[in-house]
């Protein structure tokens, strides 16, 4: 008898985790969406089971407490399902100055962005290896390629994601194990992030893309065993600015940016080329 393979999305109930959730829905998945407490997960995994021909279960759990990433687990061993597919998307962002959030925020914000990832990476692995051929798929972001302020420990949790996947991906291929991470910028995720896009201009605005398109890409290049996926041609070209342009030229535009108070995200090449990163 086949064996049914299933896919697990963490923050699956809305924005990014939302869209990646229909676009495996629509390429046949069976699908496991993980997310915290709340109506918007259950309504997911109904609109899911009425318009897709695809299983799918919804589990409610806070990953940035380490007990509820075991008890995921321990509930998808118990019913059986094998897993194939791991996509590691819950996270929390945010732009402030470092002295503004107190360190129970930074703690929540590295524990769910940092620790879940790697531990559910972990507990996952076995039946990652004995249903090969595998993928991981970890959310990071164009943050982890800047030097930002405002965004300094996001940057650092998303530079880790980076890292991380492409060292494991070394470990795992010879398993049959494909490692990749996907490196959004801008996104259409929420309305106020909508609303704050349309405000902008010139390639700051063409490089903010639409999570549905992303997602699009993301599973499209993890099928294809790409190790770093950057979504989007400007998203592309911000990165290879970044490498060409001497250090000092980038802290003087940083702290310029700083100095008028209008920085809004990351490395500058000038005002009219901006990635908007989440």
């Amino acid at each position: 008898m086949h064996k049914e393979y299933y896919t697990v999305i963490t923050g699956a109930s809305e924005g990014f985790g939302k869209a990646l959730s229909l676009e495996c829905a629509r390429r046949g998945m069976n699908l496991i969406l993980v997310a915290l407490p709340g109506d918007e997960l259950e309504q997911l995994a109904r609109f899911i089971q009425q318009d897709y021909a695809v299983k799918t279960i919804c589990i409610a759990h806070d990953l940035t407490r380490k007990e509820e990433c075991y008890k995921l687990l321990e509930k998808i061993n118990d019913a059986g399902l094998a897993v194939n597919i791991l996509i590691n998307n819950a996270g929390m962002g945010g732009s402030h100055y470092f002295g503004e959030r107190d360190t129970e925020y930074y703690h929540r914000q590295i524990g769910l962005n940092v620790v879940a990832p790697t531990l559910l990476t972990h507990l996952f692995l076995e039946s990652l290896k004995q249903h090969s051929p595998s993928y991981i798929l970890n959310v990071g972001s164009l943050a982890g390629f800047f030097n930002l302020p405002l965004k300094q420990v996001y940057g650092g949790t998303k530079s880790y994601i980076a890292s991380f996947s492409k060292s494991l991906r070394e470990e795992l291929k010879h398993k049959n194990v494909f490692v990749s991470a996907v490196c959004p910028g801008g996104m259409n995720t929420t309305l106020a992030l909508i609303l704050q896009n349309r405000s902008l201009s010139g390639i700051s605005r063409w490089s903010v893309m639409n999570p549905e398109e992303v997602a699009k890409i993301a599973i499209d290049d993890m099928l294809r065993k790409k190790a770093i996926i950057i979504p989007g041609f400007w998203n592309k070209l911000f990165v290879l600015m970044d490498k060409l342009l001497p250090n000092w030229l980038k802290e003087l535009i940083i702290s310029r940016k700083m100095k008028k108070q209008s920085f809004d995200l990351p490395v500058s090449i000038n005002r009219s080329i901006r990635p908007q990163l989440q």
